[in-house]
């Protein structure tokens, strides 16, 4: 049950950044995007997803692995438009 809960709050947390995706990928915009806070993030979610790994929890890798992708394609897309 401990692993359902887990994965349950993975996919929430997850699925929050694909409207901001969205939103940039229509328009191009990311002027109002925090660089600093992408890089800090994307950091912690690399670490957790290190955690996950190591202590084999596939609710912290599948949900970080995911999240790390989405939010990295916001950083790029922040570097790229400014």
């Amino acid at each position: 049950m401990t692993e359902i809960f887990g994965i349950l709050a993975g996919i929430c947390t997850t699925v929050s950044f694909i409207p901001q995706v969205l939103h940039i990928r229509k328009t191009r915009n990311t002027t109002s995007i925090s660089m600093g806070m992408y890089i800090v993030f994307c950091t912690g979610l690399a670490l957790w997803l290190l955690y996950g790994i190591q202590i084999q929890a596939v609710s912290i890798i599948l949900a970080n692995s995911v999240t790390l992708v989405l939010a990295l394609y916001i950083l790029v897309m922040k570097f790229k438009l400014g």
